[in-house]
């Protein structure tokens, strides 16, 4: 294996055949970034760009900023020439920091395997240069992880750990040279070295717990408390990756916290972050975007829709930021059961975008299954055909399947046969999956009006009078999304009978094998709600410690320990052989 060394390699040709520039001081080099940022936040991606593109071989913070944006575009695409740009140019970016790192000789590279270097002996550039090639790294490392391969994959886990060790030795720095602490460009540096330590901190903090005592061996900390402080702190810094910071939060209030978490987002701390910039940049695609997102988890599902169809309008320069709004319109159009316009962008995204055609077209047939037969005839399309397509669609990352890619395709599985087998409500399913029903809970109307579809799909199965080998399973999956209904609207103890439906059919279940864990997950959830956290606890451990090997289980384990992490101290300290009987 092939690991890449930097050190001994020179720039000593300017990129894209630009004549080779004299050096840029560094509080220049940050002033023009700064403008760069601007332009691509006023959505003049091109402009930022070609503002970035003839020093990124002369200066670290040029090519960072210019890698960044080309990774950026590369993560919405998966588009094979996307990657491969942003591949090479966080190459060529690592080379330019390189140039600026202190050069050390071999009996130094030995003495600092054993100690870290002082603070006073680097200079102000040479400590920025650290901090952006930890950046770039990390970059890279995320790049890294989507070769199919278990090089790729070790590559990947080395260069992550590398850029932490890297951040760690910044954060040391921070107050560490007294004659930098005084300088103009300190505060940038200042507020890198928040942004790094932050993120890894709290993206580390939402792995599960005995993931997280391994990475913790490993060296690496995973304090979410501290991840949120170091990221505020950046946010709130004046300095060029303020908004990095803040995109950071956002990126967890809005997205992390409700796929991977429980849902409880804290939506004010979201807009109160978001506001500045909001002002700043009115017409900001990525702005709208986001005041978009915080209406529609707070359930202002027209308001919503009004700002994402404002973010398509806003620029038609990155088409993918359109699909990022397709896919919220097209769950913000099922939260209420408008199916027709959420089958107009599941199938855009269908035709538009690469990131994953497994997803989308089941996604597309499973919303036209929610409409009667003869109006999806109408509309030219054939449901059968689509869930057929879903398994040959499936992408791999580090060589693995990808866990909502594999269990959409094992859904669609029952329409393989001559004599396929329709799924009862694959788009509300779909829905608990991506944890929507946490959106659609902050609307009465909206849960009521899915209960009466789950009300209709229960008496259909319960009538049926030739019933399919997934009969069982179907009535479970009604009976948790209609348990997980009545929770929402209070209704506990209807909701618990529904919840013991589904568990006490555990043993006859033959195909959905995640049914009852997610179901002891939301029993879990309910028994909180009562106040009995005991029980909760208790309960919610089952869950995670008494069921192995069935799909999404990292995703519900995600769940699992954020609720958890909410109940505080109590659950985290109380030991397995105390826990009351269940």
């Amino acid at each position: 294996m092939e690991i890449e060394d930097y050190s001994q390699q020179k720039v000593d040709k300017p990129c894209s055949g630009n004549v080779l520039q004299p050096a840029m001081d560094l509080e220049t080099a940050l002033q023009e970034c700064s403008s760069a940022l601007d332009l691509f936040l006023n959505n003049r991606f091109a402009d930022a760009l070609a503002l970035l593109e003839p020093w990124r071989s002369q200066s670290m913070y040029h090519a960072m900023g210019y890698s960044s944006m080309l990774v950026m575009q590369a993560g919405m695409t998966f588009d094979p020439k996307d990657m491969n740009a942003a591949m090479e140019s966080l190459s060529d970016a690592l080379l330019t920091c390189q140039r600026f790192r202190k050069k050390t000789g071999i009996m130094e590279t030995l003495v600092n395997l054993w100690q870290r270097q002082s603070p006073e002996s680097l200079t102000e550039e040479e400590m920025h240069a650290e901090l952006c090639y930890a950046e770039v790294l990390l970059q890279k490392a995320a790049l890294t992880f989507l070769d199919e391969s278990i090089i790729g994959f070790i590559k990947g886990g080395m260069r992550i750990r590398n850029s932490y060790q890297i951040f760690k030795e910044c954060q040391a720095m921070v107050h560490g040279n007294a004659e930098m602490e005084t300088s103009g460009t300190h505060i940038h540096f200042k507020g890198g070295v928040s942004m790094g330590i932050g993120s890894f901190n709290l993206m580390l903090s939402l792995l599960p717990a005995r993931i997280l005592k391994l990475m913790e061996f490993l060296g690496f900390s995973g304090d979410r408390e501290l991840g949120l402080s170091e990221l505020r702190a950046g946010a709130s810094s004046d300095s060029l990756r303020s908004i990095l910071s803040t995109l950071t939060l956002l990126m967890f209030h809005l997205y992390i916290s409700v796929i991977l978490g429980s849902g409880d987002v804290d939506l004010t701390e979201a807009e109160a972050l978001l506001e500045p910039y909001a002002k700043r940049f009115p017409n900001g695609a990525l702005m709208l975007f986001y005041v978009a997102r915080i209406a529609l988890l707070k359930g202002n599902i027209t308001f919503a829709q009004e700002k994402f169809q404002a973010c398509i309008a806003a620029q038609q320069e990155w088409r993918q930021i359109h699909h990022l709004c397709y896919w919220e319109l097209m769950w913000a159009h099922s939260f209420e059961q408008n199916w027709r316009e959420a089958y107009h962008y599941a199938d855009l995204l269908c035709k538009e975008s690469k990131w994953s055609q497994a997803v989308y077209v089941f996604q597309k047939a499973s919303i036209l299954s929610m409409l009667p037969e003869e109006e999806v005839k109408k509309m030219g399309e054939n449901v059968v055909d689509l869930f057929r397509e879903v398994d040959g669609l499936r992408l791999k990352l580090a060589g693995k399947s990808i866990p909502t890619e594999k269990f959409a395709a094992k859904k669609a599985q029952r329409y393989v046969s001559s004599k396929p087998v329709k799924l009862v409500v694959p788009a509300l399913e779909m829905m608990y999956v991506w944890n929507g029903f946490t959106i659609v809970g902050k609307r009465a109307d909206l849960t009521e009006n899915i209960l009466a579809t789950l009300d209709r799909a229960e008496e259909e199965l319960k009538y049926n009078s030739n019933p399919s080998d997934y009969h069982l399973d179907d009535q479970c999956v009604v009976q948790l999304l209609k348990g997980l209904c009545l929770r929402q609207l209070g209704q506990l103890d209807q909701a618990e009978v529904c919840f013991n439906r589904v568990l006490s059919s555990e043993s006859d279940l033959k195909h959905s094998n995640y049914l009852v864990p997610f179901t002891m997950y939301e029993m879990g959830l309910l028994h909180k709600q009562r106040g009995d956290i005991e029980k909760a606890i208790c309960v919610l451990e089952s869950a995670k410690m008494d069921y192995k090997e069935y799909s999404m289980e990292s995703r519900l384990h995600f769940r699992i320990h954020a609720v958890l992490k909410s109940m505080g101290s109590f659950a985290a300290k109380m030991p397995l052989s105390q826990m009351p009987a269940c």
